[in-house]
């Protein structure tokens, strides 16, 4: 549906987002100010226990510092009540007595066909559910209360049962007045292909009902009474309500307890989910009768930032886990990720609640691995690595794995915590004993040593060195690169690659790194900058003095002279970073022991290093030495030296 230009302004200057958003969170009354419009709280959209989501309401935006999320009243309603963008206006906009537009006819058909859908659909419910409770449903009772659940939990799952017959469904919603075209448009019959009536798609099976984050019934799960049924359990086909790739099972009242506080847990069937909800898991969730699809899992990370994802042991249960692994990867994020409770094996959660109590499922739920423990497993359990090639192999498939998550950070990290753990597998186990003693350890004044080291003095105390210790060079020219890069923002995206892969060391620096890739494209990206990471950060990283008198820093014209500066600044920072891995990865593999392998392993690292800091002919021919050994930009000396001879000081010029 098109809306009528004007509308949606006029609907956001009616509305205070400071309402909407209220009724999901509770407000920090010590940072706000609802005077001014100025509102905080925890964050709806990922758990935090600090208020970093602010509210403008004046301005009608809401921005979360912690998770970045963004947007205004309709963005906010589309994200925590799962709608649709037309949905959600028209909640907004029924909320303040705004009427809605006439829509085109056609867009009106469908709204009007799927609501007439809706309440056959409620009719079905209320049928099946009346079977259960006649003589026809005493087996799937008796079945029932078997599995724990007697006539009030029956009810609170809305629970029916469809009889044997072929078309008892049919009859009964048709003497109704119920059209057969809707029956079968809401796929509870089917067209026979022998010419005859339409028959029950349900037939001698328990029934769930399906209901959408809206609470509307959209289709129907059924488990076979038949034990020799060659489907045990059947849903719906897709229809114009149910998309089962964009759907959950007992979305609408686990979103809610999330809301709540409840961890989202992720079930594989109807019965494990209602099992843990009947044991005070309220915020379990399940696909229907397929793998977690992307929409899914998209639908998950809005109810919460880590669903914890309950597996059966066994190795379907594994080889579903893994799968879901390549699905999450690219989407991971700060703060957005999954983690998996591996039950024991042969035992889903029902089987588990029933042979051992809630006190066992809530053990497994807090022993939930994190998605990089699985990652790992999967790609060195079983797996040979004795050998340099099989080690390389590994390496490489490590590699595949982590290029696959695009959020930069995310992607360090993983690289970071895969390195760690690669160390601690190929490297043999230390022992403070050798074959020929224990070895003695360091003391001051030991060999090579004449006592200890002389005190520091009071200038080397205070120091930038001794406060930041060695990495402090790589830190400051950490900085003078993104400072050239908010002073050159057109040079980022030619550069953004170096940005993603560079592992920044200094405080604040990856923030700042993945905020200029954000801002780049914007109409006034410093601005962008300034308004996504705070006046005060873009302030300190540009008020050292080695970034302010950075050439490529004070020259905002020149674009070459930025790009060549760059381009050497991220070659050094590679080299130096990439010659101190070098050397204690083979320090690690070699257990110290130094070999001609060793010599040559080090040797390539400090040649590229030493390579990587030297200035080409086209920079000493671009700058001169001052004797204090600063590079003098030669264009800017010979201005000066010019406008000394004009009043009469001529300097003599510096030898050289």
């Amino acid at each position: 549906m098109s809306l009528p230009p004007g509308f949606l302004d006029e609907l956001r200057t009616r509305l205070s987002l400071a309402d909407v958003v209220g009724k999901k969170v509770m407000w920090d009354q010590r940072k706000s100010n609802p005077a001014k419009g100025d509102l905080w709280a925890p964050c709806p959209f990922h758990q935090e226990k600090t208020a970093s989501f602010h509210v403008d309401d004046r301005q009608g935006f809401y921005y979360c510092f912690g998770c970045h999320a963004k947007g205004d009243a309709i963005s906010f309603v589309r994200e925590t009540e799962n709608m649709g963008f037309m949905e959600a206006v028209e909640l907004l906009a029924g909320e303040i007595g705004l009427p809605m537009p006439a829509r085109d006819p056609q867009a009106q058909q469908k709204s009007d066909e799927r609501t007439r859908l809706a309440e056959v659909m409620e009719q079905a419910v209320q049928w099946f559910r009346l079977q259960l409770k006649t003589g026809a449903g005493g087996e799937a009772r008796d079945y029932l209360t078997s599995r724990g659940l007697g006539p009030e939990a029956q009810d609170r799952w809305e629970i029916g049962v469809a009889p044997p017959g072929w078309e008892g469904l049919r009859e009964a919603l048709v003497a109704k007045g119920i059209a057969l075209d809707d029956l079968l448009a809401c796929g509870l019959v089917k067209a026979s292909d022998k010419g005859r009536a339409p028959y029950d798609v349900f037939r001698h099976r328990i029934i769930f009902p399906i209901r959408d984050a809206r609470g509307r019934a959209i289709a129907f799960g059924g488990r076979a009474m038949d034990p020799n049924d060659n489907a045990k359990y059947l849903n719906s086909p897709e229809t114009i309500l149910f998309d089962k790739g964009r759907s959950l099972f007992n979305h609408q009242r686990a979103r809610t307890a999330v809301g709540q506080g409840q961890p989202l847990v992720v079930a594989e069937g109807y019965m494990d989910v209602i099992a843990l909800a009947e044991a005070g898991f309220t915020g379990a969730v399940a696909p229907l009768g397929t793998a977690v699809t992307e929409h899914q899992l998209q639908m998950l990370w809005r109810m919460a930032p880590e669903p914890v994802i309950a597996l059966d042991g066994d190795k379907a249960g594994l080889r579903a886990a893994m799968r879901l692994i390549d699905l999450a990867l690219p989407e991971l994020a700060a703060g957005r990720s999954l983690r998996f409770a591996i039950l024991p094996e042969g035992q889903d959660p029902d089987d588990l609640i029933r042979a051992q109590g809630p006190a066992a499922m809530q053990q497994v739920l807090e022993r939930a691995e994190p998605l990089v423990d699985l990652l790992w497993r999967r790609e060195t359990e079983d797996r040979p690595l004795d050998s340099p090639e099989r080690k390389a192999a590994l390496d490489a498939s490590l590699r595949n794995a982590i290029k696959a998550i695009a959020d930069p950070s995310v992607r360090g990290h993983y690289g970071e915590e895969f390195k760690r753990r690669r160390f601690e597998l190929f490297s043999p186990r230390r022992t403070n004993a050798s074959a020929t003693g224990p070895r003695a350890p360091w003391r001051p004044g030991g060999p090579g040593r004449k006592g200890p080291p002389p005190p520091a003095t009071a200038a080397t105390r205070a120091s930038a060195l001794a406060a930041a210790g060695a990495s402090v060079e790589e830190q400051l020219r950490e900085a003078v690169i993104l400072a050239t890069l908010a002073s050159h923002p057109g040079l980022v995206d030619e550069f953004a690659h170096a940005l993603e892969e560079l592992d920044w060391q200094g405080e604040g620096h990856m923030r700042l790194a993945d905020a200029l890739l954000r801002t780049a494209d914007e109409a006034d990206p410093l601005s962008a900058l300034e308004q996504e990471i705070g006046t005060a950060a873009l302030e300190k990283l540009f008020t050292p003095a080695h970034v302010r008198i950075a050439p490529s820093v004070r020259n905002t014209r020149d674009h070459e002279l930025a790009r060549m500066c760059l381009a050497q600044d991220f070659a050094i920072l590679s080299a130096s970073r990439g010659a101190a891995r070098e050397i204690a990865e083979a320090m690690h593999e070699l257990s110290g022991l130094a070999d001609e392998g060793l010599t040559w392993r080090l040797g390539q690292a400090a040649g590229a290093r030493s390579r990587a800091t030297k200035t080409d002919d086209t920079d000493k021919a671009e700058y001169d030495i001052a004797p204090n050994g600063a590079r003098l930009d030669r264009s800017e000396r010979a201005e000066l030296d010019s406008l000394l001879d004009q009043i009469g000081h001529k300097k003599p010029r510096d030898p050289g």
